[in-house]
C-alpha cells in the first residue's frame, strides 16, 4: 500500500518542489511523461517502506543507475512486458524471472571425471587390442619378417590406432565426426596389402597405401553427393552384415581355424562361455559404474580363470625392451606402382560406403541426430588421413572400426572422450612394449568370449534400423534379402570365390562391400529410377509412426 500523495505534488511535466510532510525533498529526477510514483518514499509517520509488487520495479533513488543496453533497468516508468525476461534472466512465470538455464549438454559431448573416463577406455582398448596385434602377428608371418620388425609395426599399429581414434573422438578441423569411434588396421585392407606384397614387394605395398589415401581424398566430393542413395535400408543391411561377419571373427578367436590343431577345444569354449556368463552376471548384479565396466571386469575375470587353469603364460611379459618406438618406412622407400594399388583403391570406394553405416550407425547408437552428408565425409577424411599416416610407418589402411559401437551400447557410456582417453591409451601402448606383451598375454578365448557379446549387439543395431526401413513394401524386402544373401556368402561359405582371379575374388570375398553395394544398386532400380512415385512427408510420416519412430527422428540419413 503506498503513502497518500499530496494535492500539490507536482505532475509529470513539473519536477517542482513536493510536499515534506509526505515525501522526501529530493526524489530524484523524474522522466518526462512518467506516470509512474515508485519514487516516493513514505515520510517518518507513513507505514514503512513500500515493498514491491509483481509490477512494481521498486524504489529508484539510491543513486545513480547505469542501466546496460539489455539489462532490466529499475528507473523504467514502464517496465518490461509481464512474460518478458531481460537478457541473462529467464521466466519463471507471470512477473517473476530465474537464472538462465544452460542448454542441455549432449551425452557425447559429455565430459566425466577424468578416473572414469580413463576406465571406460581401457575398457575399449582391451576389447579392441586384439584386432592390431592379430593384424600384425599375421602379416608377420605371412611375410616372414623379424621379430624386431614385427615389434616395430606393433608400435606404430597401437600408436596410429590411438591417433585416428583422437581425430574420429575430437574432430579437429574437417577431419572426424565427433562420435565415439576407435580406428584399426586389419579386415579386408590387410588382406589387400599382403596380396600386393607378395606380387609386387613390400615397397610396392606401402605406395599402394599411400596412393590409396591420396586416391581418397581426390574422389571424396564425388561420393559425397552419392550419399542420398544410402537410406536405413541400405546402411541397416550393410550392419547386419558387418555385425555377423564380427561375430564369425569373435568366435574365431575362442575355436581357431577350422582344421588346425586344437580347433574347436572344449577346455577354450569353456572359458569363452565363462566370460560371457560373468559379463551377463556383472551386467545383472551391479550398477552405476560398476555395471557400465561388466565388459572389462569379465574380461579380468576370464583371465583370472585362465590364469587358475595354467592358460596363462606370464614369461612374455618380461621379456624385450622397454620402449618400442615404432620405425618411419620399415620397408624402405616406397615404389608407386598405380596398377598394383588398383585393387585396393577399388575397395576405398566400398570403404567410403562401410563409413557411411558406421557413421549412422554410431550416431543412432549414441542418440545424436546427424547430417550425413556432412558428417559422413568427415569419417571418410580421418580415415584418408590416418591410413596416409600409416603408410609412412609400413601399415595397411586403417579404418574407423564399428567393433566399439557395440560396447557403447552395452555400457551405456556415450561420451565421446571415452574413446578419446581410448586413442591416448593406445599412444601410450604404442611407446611401452611391456604393457603391449601385457594385453598379448590374455587368453584369445577370454577376448572372443567377450568380443562375441559385444559384435552381436552392432548386428541387433542394424536390426533396429531395418525396422524403420518399410520393409512391409514388398520392393524393400527384395533389396535386403538379396543384399543379405549375397553380402553373407563369403561369410558362411569361406573359400567360395577360389575359382576367380585373384583381383576379383578379394573384393567378392569381402561381404560387407558385396552386401552395401547390391543394396545400393538394388534401391536405385527400385526406387530411384522413376518406377516409383516419390513418397510424400505424409506417407513417409505414416510410415515411420507404423515403425514406431516419430517422422521427425527420421533425420538427413533416412531420405532416400
Amino acid at each position: 500500500m503506498s503513502s497518500p500523495v499530496h494535492p500539490d505534488v507536482p505532475g509529470p511535466t513539473d519536477p517542482g518542489p513536493t510536499d515534506a510532510g509526505h515525501c522526501t525533498s529530493d526524489p530524484g529526477p523524474v522522466r518526462p511523461g512518467s506516470s509512474d510514483r515508485s519514487h516516493l518514499r513514505p515520510g517518518p509517520t507513513g507505514p514503512g517502506p513500500v515493498r514491491p509488487g509483481p509490477t512494481d520495479p521498486g524504489p529508484t533513488d539510491p543513486g545513480p543507475v547505469r542501466p546496460g543496453p539489455t539489462d532490466h533497468d529499475p528507473a523504467r516508468t514502464h517496465p518490461l512486458p509481464r512474460d518478458a525476461a531481460p537478457t541473462g534472466t529467464v521466466a519463471t512465470g507471470p512477473g517473476r524471472s530465474g537464472p538462465v538455464q544452460p542448454e542441455p549438454v549432449h551425452p557425447v559431448d559429455e565430459s566425466r571425471p577424468l578416473g572414469r573416463i580413463l576406465l571406460f577406455g581401457v575398457q575399449h582398448v582391451l576389447v579392441m587390442a586384439a584386432t592390431p596385434i592379430s593384424a600384425i602377428f599375421l602379416m608377420s608371418a605371412t611375410l616372414r619378417l623379424s621379430p624386431n620388425l614385427t615389434v616395430d609395426l606393433l608400435s606404430a599399429a597401437l600408436l596410429l590406432s590411438g591417433i585416428g581414434s583422437l581425430i574420429q573422438s575430437l574432430g579437429p578441423w574437417k577431419f572426424g565426426p565427433r562420435l565415439p569411434f576407435v580406428m584399426l588396421p586389419g579386415g579386408a585392407p590387410l588382406i589387400l596389402f599382403l596380396s600386393i606384397a607378395q606380387q609386387h614387394g613390400l615397397p610396392t605395398a606401402t605406395g599402394a597405401v599411400l596412393l590409396t589415401a591420396v586416391f581418397t581424398f581426390l574422389v571424396l566430393p564425388l561420393f559425397a553427393r552419392l550419399l542420398k542413395f544410402f537410406p536405413p535400408l541400405v546402411i541397416g543391411t550393410m550392419i547386419v552384415i558387418v555385425g555377423v561377419n564380427l561375430v564369425k571373427v569373435g568366435a574365431l578367436l575362442v575355436t581357431g581355424r577350422p582344421g588346425a590343431p586344437g580347433f574347436a577345444d572344449p577346455a577354450q569354449l569353456g572359458l569363452a562361455f565363462a566370460t560371457i556368463g560373468l559379463i551377463v552376471l556383472f551386467t545383472r548384479l551391479l550398477r552405476g559404474v560398476l555395471r557400465q565396466l561388466a565388459v572389462l571386469l569379465g574380461l579380468a575375470g576370464g583371465t583370472a580363470l585362465a590364469f587358475a587353469a595354467g592358460q596363462v603364460h606370464a614369461g612374455a611379459l618380461f621379456s624385450g625392451h622397454v620402449l618400442g618406438l615404432p620405425r618411419p618406412l620399415p620397408f624402405g622407400a616406397p615404389a608407386f606402382d598405380l596398377l598394383a594399388a588398383l585393387p585396393l583403391m577399388l575397395y576405398s570406394l566400398a570403404s567410403m560406403a562401410e563409413a557411411t553405416g558406421q557413421t549412422v550407425i554410431n550416431a543412432e547408437a549414441v542418440g545424436k541426430d546427424i547430417d550425413i552428408r556432412s558428417d559422413v565425409p568427415r569419417t571418410v577424411r580421418g580415415d584418408a588421413l590416418t591410413s596416409l599416416l600409416g603408410g609412412f610407418f609400413g601399415l595397411p589402411l586403417m579404418v574407423t572400426s564399428g567393433e566399439n559401437i557395440g560396447i557403447v551400447r552395452v555400457t551405456g557410456v556415450r561420451s565421446r572422450y571415452v574413446t578419446a582417453a581410448a586413442g591416448v591409451v593406445l599412444v601410450l601402448l604404442g611407446f611401452l612394449a611391456p604393457v603391449a606383451r601385457a594385453i598379448s598375454v590374455m587368453p584369445s578365448a577370454v577376448v572372443g568370449g567377450a568380443a562375441m557379446v559385444v559384435f552381436a549387439v552392432i548386428t541387433v543395431l542394424g536390426v533396429q534400423m531395418l525396422g524403420r526401413a518399410r520393409l512391409e513394401d514388398h520392393t524393400s524386402t527384395v533389396t535386403c534379402a538379396v543384399a543379405l544373401a549375397l553380402g553373407l556368402l563369403p561369410i558362411l561359405v569361406p573359400g567360395v570365390y577360389a575359382g576367380f582371379p585373384s583381383g576379383v575374388r578379394i573384393l567378392l570375398e569381402s561381404g560387407v562391400a558385396v552386401g552395401a553395394l547390391t543394396a545400393a544398386v538394388l534401391n536405385v532400380v527400385f526406387h530411384h529410377l522413376g518406377r516409383r512415385a516419390p513418397a510424400t512427408a505424409s506417407t513417409a510420416s505414416t510410415a515411420s509412426t507404423a515403425a514406431g519412430v516419430p517422422a521427425e527422428a527420421t533425420g538427413p540419413a533416412a531420405r532416400p
